[in-house]
Formats: C-alpha cells, sequence, structure tokens
C-alpha cells in the first residue's frame, strides 16, 4: 500500500465466529480471497482475525475506500498504520 493509506481490519476484541462470518462476506462479496488460501502468500499468520483482516481490507479496497465499506457489522474498524 502507499504512504499515508488506509487500512480496513479487523476488530482484535470481537468473537471469532463474528469475525469468520465477516470474513465469508468480504469473500463472497467480490474481495480477492486468493492469498489468504493454505497456498497462499498471505496465509500465515493462520487466524480468524489475520484473514478477516486481509478480506476486510481488500473488499475496502476494491470499493475505492468507500465510507461505511468497513463496517462489517461493527466487526472492522479503519487504521493508518499499515498491517
Amino acid at each position: 500500500m502507499v504512504e499515508g493509506g488506509t487500512w480496513c481490519v479487523g476488530k482484535s476484541n470481537v468473537d471469532q465466529k463474528a469475525l469468520q462470518k465477516s470474513l465469508d462476506y468480504a469473500c463472497g462479496a467480490g474481495a480477492d480471497c486468493r492469498p489468504i488460501v493454505s497456498s497462499g502468500a498471505c496465509y500465515n499468520p493462520d487466524t480468524v482475525l489475520a484473514h478477516a483482516s486481509y478480506a476486510m481490507n481488500s473488499y475496502f479496497q476494491k470499493l475505492g475506500q468507500a465510507q461505511g465499506a468497513c463496517d462489517f457489522s461493527g466487526t472492522a474498524t479503519l487504521t493508518t498504520t499499515d498491517p
């Protein structure tokens, strides 16, 4: 990502099931989730939070960082720190 960017990441204090639901939604709604499959370049760390964050950010970036594209039923937040 470019310096000074904005990323959409999963909240670390959210229930794993809620994060998984957000991950599934993002991947089903057009996020590029190929890098987080078992042989993908971004598979590790193999945690629901890491995978959800990747998928959420992919979705958020695909929508041009549109306002409201980083909520995922309250499981995500925006950050200016490159994850």
